[in-house]
């Protein structure tokens, strides 16, 4: 795909599937403008990607700092043409009787209010652009509940519903909004997991999970017609017809 002229927001974009999506994304022509908290690690991002990269530290989980970064971004390219919510975390791990509430609530604030308040600040700029695509990083979690995970699946069940809303909301006015859920992925956040010996996920081998270019180049795929038919939906790459179709198998 020829993304030459267009102009993509990635959110948690200093690593993961953030870093690798930013990484597809310009290799296709994107100019990307990446929005994460950590600063080092962002810089050293979109010095890698070159001119075409614009490192923008924000939290996602504060309103105010998501409408500064995209309006930047939307001065400095001209345009936004894709909003990628990637940002999300997965502590606390712990059983409910046993959760920081304060962390609890953290989680709930980047991983449900950062989408919203990308999606609420973003929108009306893909709109005064003629219309754009919204993606979003869905997870197995949202349908079915694991031991020390309430806030991280409730997180992701939030996170579907708010990508169906804005289907239902903004499809009339030209916006394309797809969930992506990746299965389990080779980064930082499995290591996590792994490291809290909590629930089945935690026992995975390192080589059951997929590299983070699976993902990033499933969500370039997604900006094409080829997935048009999941509008308002989610893609599952557990799904072995969609791994063909991305071309990662």
């Amino acid at each position: 795909m020829d993304f030459s002229g267009k102009t993509v927001v990635i959110t948690g974009a200093s690593r993961g599937i953030g870093a690798e999506t930013a990484r597809v994304f310009a290799e296709a022509g994107a100019n990307v403008a990446l929005l994460a908290r950590n600063t080092d690690a962002l810089n050293a991002i979109s010095t890698e990607i070159g001119d075409r990269a614009l490192a923008l530290p924000c939290d996602v989980g504060d309103y105010a700092s998501v409408a500064t970064a995209l309006s930047e971004a939307n001065t400095h390219f001209g345009a936004l043409d894709v909003l990628i919510c990637n940002a999300g975390m997965i502590d606390p791990i712990a059983r409910i009787t046993d959760a920081d509430p304060a962390d609890w609530a953290t989680l709930i604030q980047v991983n449900i209010t950062g989408m919203f308040n990308v999606m609420r600040a973003g929108v009306p700029l893909l709109k005064a652009n003629g219309g754009g695509t919204v993606l979003t990083i869905g997870s197995g979690a949202a349908q079915r509940p694991l031991e020390g995970w309430s806030a991280y699946c409730s997180s992701k069940a939030g996170a579907l519903m708010l990508t169906r809303a804005l289907d239902l909301e903004e499809r009339e006015n030209g916006i394309r909004t797809i969930s992506l859920s990746p299965g389990t992925v080779a980064t930082q956040m499995q290591r996590e997991i792994k490291d809290s010996g909590m629930n089945a996920v935690s026992q995975l081998d390192w080589e059951d999970h997929i590299p983070a270019d699976w993902p990033a180049r499933t969500l370039l795929w997604m900006c094409s017609s080829q997935a048009d038919e999941f509008i308002g939906g989610e893609i599952s790459l557990r799904d072995e017809t969609i791994r063909g179709r991305v071309g990662l198998i």
